[in-house]
């Protein structure tokens, strides 16, 4: 579904991805994981055309997709669901969710919008209890279902999804993670840039190791997992099931 090859960018002089290549297929969960600043949130902004891709190409079900818009992008069914979650805080959790679907807006009908909203509050009953509350009194964890919700709001085949656990408590990762699950079940794809490595391994189909913009190593998730450079690097001593 998803193809990077040889893919470079840059920030200014600063050179952020050296030769990217990786592929997601369909249906998969695909993680990265790395350390700060080796550039996981630098490849999804290049996907989703937020940063110009200098060289190499990003194909989207067969597409070539590097040079579209950010709008085009999402339009074509592949939506990022950023860090920090990025929501519109004065505005109403229903409203942040209707702005979701405005890239379905010129070929769907308001019935179906309104069936999606529904769905959403069905995956998310927290978020239904608080349709009227404004998004920035939302808790954290409330706030990240209200991001991934209103990135499923625009109709995406496939998410990318930047930090998604960052400040939030262990249960409510937890919870998160499973959702991510249940629609990866569903048909959707997802590739996922995560701090917390041992969550994201554990829910992966494969991953891929980035360091300082490059590629260093990839495998299925619990390659990965069983690697004694990744469990040194990135899972720490003591590696134990998230889930027990």
């Amino acid at each position: 579904m998803l193809t990077l090859t040889s893919v470079e960018a840059s920030y200014g002089r600063v050179k952020a991805l050296r030769g990217v290549s990786l592929h997601v297929e369909a249906g998969e969960i695909v993680t990265l994981i790395g350390a700060n600043g080796a550039g996981k949130s630098t490849i999804l902004k290049t996907i989703s055309g937020l940063v110009h891709a200098e060289a190499g190409s990003i194909k989207f079900d067969g597409q070539e997709i590097s040079g579209w818009s950010a709008g085009r992008i999402v339009s074509a069914g592949l939506c990022q669901v950023p860090e920090g979650r990025q929501l519109f805080g004065t505005l109403s959790t229903r409203d942040n969710l209707l702005l979701g679907a405005y890239p379905r807006r010129s070929r769907t009908s308001k019935a179906a919008i309104a069936a999606d909203l529904e769905e959403q509050f069905e995956r998310f009953p927290l978020l239904s209890e608080r349709s009227q509350q404004q998004a920035a009194s939302l808790s954290g964890g409330e706030q990240q279902m209200l991001a991934l919700a209103r990135g499923l709001m625009s109709g995406p085949r496939m998410l990318l999804l930047d930090e998604p656990s960052l400040g939030l408590a262990p249960k409510i990762v937890r919870q998160f993670f499973q959702t991510v699950v249940s629609l990866r079940d569903e048909g959707l794809t997802v590739l996922l840039v995560e701090q917390n490595a041992r969550a994201a391994l554990q829910i992966a189909d494969r991953g891929y190791v980035l360091e300082t913009g490059r590629i260093v190593l990839e495998g299925t998730a619990q390659e990965l997992l069983e690697n004694p450079e990744v469990q040194r690097a990135y899972l720490g001593r003591g590696y134990k099931e998230v889930w027990e």
